[in-house]
């Protein structure tokens, strides 16, 4: 992959590769007999261009609704007052008037179709135990579990944190939460107690939902106690559900805490489900950053699951007989849509697994392929390449995953290069890959191929799902033409689309809608906060986060095309680009390289020149900084801002300076990067240009 339109291997002119388009000449066109099978063909995108509300009405009647809705779309534009030009709180609303049960559409309805004895869950926990859980019996339990939150005092609109690995309970407890109206928020049992807490109390919990411990890199780790610290002296909360995984020994707070099999598992299996409001809060869900606080982004029930079901059931071309599996942790955006919502809204049967990728061996993931019989496999580029560390040019032998027929990324743009080689090994050089593009705030996917429809290029997510209206603007709003970088924005409202920030609804438009406020025909543009550009094709290349470019000299260089030099080296696992600041040229490009080899020394000349040669002299890295570890969210996604941050602060520290505070580290998937990436910044010697103090 370069950053220029010629064919020849000289070095692009460095005045135009940073804003020139990426170029990647491999395609891969559909196979007839995915085209002849898949559940759409191409007129799908001219129905919806058509008339957007009516196809998104079309997908909404996918689901079971207990009263139709009288409104399709409602949507209120950010508008300037005349008096203060302050500009208001913009407001959507989809299926207005229609109420329906979010669980019911999941589990009951699917029972009533007379598919109870279909599975619809495959647990296996790292330690090996393995259960599965029929439709039948998640019906079953999915009403004891809203019995047991009734006779807790949850009703609904109130809210339940839930602070669980990927367990079995993890998507009951969510799904019992839908079927009484409670808003469930999930977070990622490796977080921190500081980040619970402030889940707890930004929400107004009245129940955490957590375990004794969890089964994590072949050994059983104690929660309750981070649980504990979490909820202390929060009068709002009420009770801790407690589920018993691991058997640790644990404190007890009696009349607060409660046992999972004490509540639950007791519980009568019968239970009605109310239908609620369309707009009713579904589920609270937090971004991660590196400055200021997470925000609590809220969906609804009847628009973000008439998009979450009709995609997944789109680009996934999902069918009843498919066994899907979403790597994601249950606490991740992705899990949400992608394994819990989407497939069973659908009837699939689904993979759900507790642990790493590399216990208690690297071919975990191989097994359990194998094992169920995995026909879609879902994953983030992160893991691909960790694969590609692993594994080298080819897959271990012994593993049968002729079982699959999809291949799926998800998190962040995926290199190039690791998309063909999970074409080349899991996909035995076949199978289509389905890279999605979307985040916590749009509920579902917005750039992405459909199966027996798409051309597909490696390391793009394509073109936006039908229904989506996805654009690369200037700053003034106005569409670029191909090959030319900017912003990109939705142009238009979507049924998945977040409502609100929890709680703090000017931080939503602020965030989101104040840059293009009364730009296009509905009055402003949605900001995604990615820097993109579109090629000749219509296909869209995502470039890295709008902060994340780096600027050299005036020229803006892709953080994903520096990133996707190195990792194209057999000597780098992963690679993580920031700017840092620098006297000379405004920012310098700073490379934080996690090594395939942590005993071998990398050959820095060699990087650097594998990135001049690919992009150009002007992205040739100043500084190359071997890492074991990178500060990530929880989807993977690599914090380069947070990279920048630690190399300031280490330069503010040697010149006697007070830097500014990281913000916010508490939702990164893994914290103790950043103290890891700092303890490496602090060791270089005193010379060393990268963390020398600047002028």
């Amino acid at each position: 992959m370069t950053l220029t339109d010629t064919d020849t291997d000289t070095d692009p002119d460095p005045d135009t590769a940073a804003e020139a388009r990426l170029v990647e000449r491999r395609t891969y066109a559909p196979a007839p007999a995915l085209t002849a099978s898949a559940n759409l063909d191409a007129s799908v995108y001219a129905e919806a261009d058509a008339d957007p509300v009516a196809f998104w009405e079309a997908a909404a009647r996918r689901l079971s609704w207990a009263q139709p809705w009288h409104t399709a779309h409602e949507w209120e534009p950010p508008l300037a007052d005349p008096a203060t030009g302050e500009l208001s709180v913009p407001a959507a609303r989809w299926f207005v008037g229609g109420r329906l049960n979010v669980a019911e559409n999941c589990v009951d309805r699917h029972v009533r179709a007379g598919a109870g004895s279909q599975v619809a869950l495959h647990f296996e926990g790292e330690p090996g135990d393995r259960e599965s859980v029929t439709y039948a019996e998640l019906q079953r339990r999915v009403c004891r579990a809203a019995n047991a939150l009734t006779g807790l005092g949850i009703g609904p609109g109130d809210r339940v944190v839930v602070y669980l690995p990927v367990l079995v309970e993890t998507i009951v407890i969510a799904l019992a939460s839908a079927r009484i109206g409670a808003v469930h928020s999930l977070v990622f049992g490796g977080f921190s107690a500081e980040a619970v807490r402030f889940r707890l109390q930004d929400t107004a919990a009245k129940l955490l939902v957590t375990s004794d411990g969890q089964f994590r890199r072949g050994r059983a780790v104690e929660v309750k106690s981070a649980a504990d610290e979490a909820a202390a002296g929060l009068e709002h909360l009420e009770h801790l559900l407690v589920v018993r995984r691991t058997g640790l020994e644990i404190d007890w707070t009696p009349g607060r805490d409660v046992w999972w099999h004490e509540a639950v598992d007791t519980a009568s299996e019968v239970h009605e489900a109310q239908p609620f409001d369309a707009e009713h809060p579904l589920f609270i869900i937090y971004t991660s950053g590196t400055t200021g606080k997470p925000k609590g982004l809220v969906h609804t029930s009847g628009g973000y699951l008439a998009h979450t079901s009709w995609a997944h059931w789109a680009h996934f071309d999902a069918k009843r007989e498919d066994v899907h599996w979403c790597t994601a942790d249950l606490a991740w955006v992705t899990a949400h849509t992608y394994e819990i919502y989407g497939p069973l809204s659908n009837g699939l049967t689904q993979v759900i697994y507790e642990g790493t990728p590399g216990e208690p061996s690297r071919t975990r993931h191989l097994e359990i392929i194998e094992r169920y019989g995995v026909t879609v496999y879902y994953t983030a580029p992160t893991l691909i390449r960790t694969f590609m560390s692993w594994f080298g040019e080819e897959l271990p032998g012994g593993h049968d995953l002729s079982s699959l027929r999809l291949l799926g990324t998800v998190g962040e743009a995926i290199n190039p290069e690791a998309w063909v080689w999970f074409r080349r090994t899991f996909g035995r050089g076949e199978l289509p890959i389905i890279d999605t593009w979307w985040q916590s705030e749009t509920g579902a996917a917005m750039l992405v191929p459909l199966p027996g429809i798409t051309t597909l290029k490696p390391g793009s997510a394509t073109v936006p799902l039908p229904g989506i209206d996805m654009a690369v603007v200037d700053e003034h709003g106005a569409e670029l033409p191909p090959g030319v970088a900017g912003t990109l924005v939705a142009r238009r409202p979507w049924p998945g689309m977040a409502r609100t920030v929890w709680g703090d609804p000017a931080r939503y438009r602020d965030s989101y809608w104040r840059d293009y406020a009364g730009c296009g025909e509905h009055g402003g543009f949605y900001v995604a906060g990615d820097s993109a550009t579109v090629d000749a094709d219509g296909c869209f290349w995502i470039l890295g986060r709008l902060d994340d470019v780096v600027n050299v000299s005036g020229h803006r260089l892709s953080t994903i095309e520096i990133e996707s030099a190195l990792v194209a080296d057999a000597s780098v696992t992963e690679a993580g680009a920031a700017g840092v600041d620098d006297a000379l040229t405004g920012q310098a490009v700073a490379v934080f390289v996690i090594p395939t080899d942590p005993s071998a020394a990398l050959d820095v000349p060699a990087l650097r020149d594998r990135v001049a040669r690919g992009i150009g002299p002007v992205a040739k890295p100043k500084h190359v900084i071997a890492v074991p570890d990178l500060p990530r969210t929880r989807s993977g996604k690599i914090m380069r801002r947070l990279l920048a941050q630690l190399v300031h602060a280490e330069r503010d520290r040697r010149a006697g300076r007070t830097g500014t505070p990281l913000g916010d580290v508490t939702s990164l998937q893994n914290p103790e990067a950043v103290a890891r990436v700092a303890a490496v910044l602090a060791a270089l010697p005193a010379d060393d240009p990268a963390v020398a103090p600047q002028p």
